[in-house]
């Protein structure tokens, strides 16, 4: 694959997954699973089951729920935000995404959750994101 190539994957899998971050969390669109993910799913977040029943039956309670990515990256076919989300938890947390696409498709996720920690909080006075 050329360095061309490999950026144009890069970017049409970050875009993939902004647009379908958007439209599933903040736009609460069902429909959103059948265009930007595809089954076999496999979830390795502790919280959640593999599958997109799982998504289905967890977005749809999600109260103030907003996702705020603040650093992206892409490499071949993984895309890995840097994020403040309100409404996953209690307080808001930052959250490292990963998601692995295969032909234009969401078909693997990590994470890791944190509780967000004012700068002012953390030993170092450096902010979180």
């Amino acid at each position: 694959m050329t360095e061309s190539t490999a950026t144009d994957r890069a970017q049409r899998n970050t875009d993939i997954v902004l647009t379908a971050m958007r439209e599933l969390f903040a736009e609460k669109d069902l429909t959103a699973l059948d265009r930007y993910w595809a089954e076999p799913y496999v979830q390795h977040s502790p919280q959640l089951a593999s599958g997109l029943d799982t998504l289905r039956a967890a977005v749809p309670g999600l109260e103030g729920f907003s996702w705020e990515p603040q650093r992206i990256a892409a490499q071949g076919d993984l895309v890995f935000t840097h994020s403040i989300v309100h409404g996953w938890a209690p307080n808001p947390v930052v959250i490292v995404d990963i998601f692995r696409l295969h032909n234009d498709r969401i078909v693997e996720h990590w994470d890791v959750i944190q509780d967000l920690t004012a700068p002012e909080a953390t030993v170092d006075g450096n902010p979180m994101v």
